[in-house]
């Protein structure tokens, strides 16, 4: 594991202790609709700390993908608090403290690979000089060096996915918020791209939250696993992986793996008994 930033080429990571990047305390989440108000979220309280890779599983419309917009300052709680680096989600939001990877790629396909990466540092204002110099990087992160110059539809889903990841990347937040970035792809590019995420969260020393709905997928990846329940959207478990940092994928059938495996069902299960 070399460096803390494989962007910027800083140092290693500080053994020094961390405040929590994110943090919520009795969240809540009501939408007003023209059937009345919904309640997506409900007292949730959550820690997230620095290096954390946080899978969130639930079934639709457990709130999973709420969470994660509300950490994105791109729905706002109706009770309760949240805070992103110590700073509210909008204070976060304006100082670029995350990268966000959306279920589709949602590339622009009239702009190369490398220029779809450099639309957010041109937008903050990145020289031409420091845009070049971190696209490199962060395709030689995703293994997609010699790309940059194709266009979105020459490439395959999984490629697409990566160049979204890339483009997260590259302003070097330490967060990365993913929602269900792989949901849509096939199991045999789904397993390769989770080994590949491993080996970029390894390297890089990034927070991540990830939301899906695979039970396989949310142990393999997490070194935290919260479970949700159908709306509102509550917190039935957060489970502590004992799983080592080295994951092959044939860990998928270990004791360890599957015990842990079970005990997200279990949670999952538990969430549907709660009586609204």
């Amino acid at each position: 594991m070399a460096v803390a930033s494989e962007i910027d080429g800083s140092a290693s990571m500080s053994t020094a202790p961390q405040s929590p990047v994110i943090e919520a305390k009795g969240l809540d989440l009501t939408f007003q609709t023209n059937d009345g108000p919904v309640q997506a979220l409900r007292d949730v309280n959550l820690t997230i700390n620095k290096g954390d890779f946080v899978s969130f599983i639930g079934p639709s419309g457990c709130g999973k993908t709420t969470f994660l917009r509300v950490v994105a300052a791109l729905e706002h709680p109706t009770g309760g608090s949240i805070t992103v680096n110590g700073m509210t989600p909008d204070e976060a939001r304006r100082k670029r403290a995350y990268g966000y990877v959306f279920q589709a790629a949602g590339l622009y396909p009239w702009r190369t690979i490398e220029k779809n990466i450099k639309l957010p540092l041109e937008i903050m204002g990145f020289d031409k000089a420091e845009q070049d110099r971190r696209v490199k990087n962060v395709l030689e992160l995703v293994d997609l060096a010699g790309f940059g110059k194709k266009y979105p539809w020459q490439l395959s889903g999984g490629m697409q996915q990566r160049a979204s990841i890339a483009r997260a990347l590259a302003f070097d937040a330490d967060l990365l918020l993913m929602d269900e970035p792989f949901g849509a792809l096939d199991e045999i590019v789904r397993d390769h791209l989770n080994e590949q995420l491993l080996e970029l969260w390894a390297r890089t020393h990034k927070t991540i939250g990830f939301v899906t709905h695979s039970i396989p997928e949310a142990v393999y990846l997490s070194t935290k696993i919260v479970v949700m329940s159908p709306r509102p959207g509550r917190i039935t478990d957060v489970i502590e992986s004992t799983l080592p940092a080295e994951r092959p994928l044939d860990i998928r059938d270990t004791p360890e793996f599957l015990e842990i495996a079970h005990r997200v069902r279990e949670g999952l299960r538990a969430g549907h008994a709660y009586d609204d």
